[in-house]
């Protein structure tokens, strides 16, 4: 299994990226947490990775923290929760946060998120309220949110559209998130980033 990648970043296409190690090219699938974290195009990264191995893929997910794969690794163990549902969380909401709901019992916080019913959320308070202290918790380190300053364009705007599409939003809904925030000056992460912040006001 693939534990950690160390490479160049290729490409970054929210949710997705590529990162070349030694002249390898990995697809890996990341939160948006972990893409207000990245570097530069072509700068070096480490992720702290999970790998997914079905019968007609192999999938690989990556973290800009322990703590963040921790969780992730938590949310896959509920049933009905697969890994790109998990993904959608850990891109909707702050690991900090998430923590607070499920031992607040905050299930309303939690239904905001797409593709979280009332039962889902119920369902995940219940079965990670024991673990989530003592698994994601221990060592939680904050998720940095660097600031990125490529110019914004035109295909910034319809990549954080997209990006968010991906993420479980419908397309209408995504559109919309995207045009209640001032989008000038902003790249594809920030765009995403304010859009998601935007639910929560």
């Amino acid at each position: 299994m693939i534990g950690r990648l160390s490479g160049q970043i290729v490409q970054k296409q929210p949710p997705e990226l590529l990162i070349d190690v030694n002249g390898v090219g990995y697809e890996v699938s990341a939160p948006m947490s972990t893409f207000y974290a990245l570097p530069e195009l072509g700068e070096n990264v480490i992720l702290h990775t999970h790998m997914v191995v079905r019968e007609d893929a192999q999938l690989l997910y990556g973290f800009s923290s322990e703590s963040e794969r921790t969780l992730f690794r938590l949310l896959i163990k509920i049933n009905g929760v697969g890994p790109k549902l998990a993904i959608t969380i850990l891109s909707g909401i702050a690991t900090d946060d998430f923590i607070r709901c499920i031992h607040d019992n905050d299930a309303a916080a939690l239904v905001s998120l797409p593709g979280i019913g009332k039962k889902t959320a119920e369902r995940l308070i219940v079965e990670l309220k024991d673990k989530i202290g003592a698994e994601a918790e221990t060592g939680a380190d904050s998720i940095s949110t660097a600031a990125m300053s490529s110019a914004n364009s035109g295909s910034a705007l319809s990549d954080a559209v997209s990006a968010l599409i991906s993420l479980g939003y419908k397309a209408n809904d995504a559109s919309r998130m995207v045009r209640s925030i001032d989008t000038e000056g902003l790249n594809t992460e920030d765009i995403i980033r304010q859009s998601l912040q935007g639910l929560g006001r």
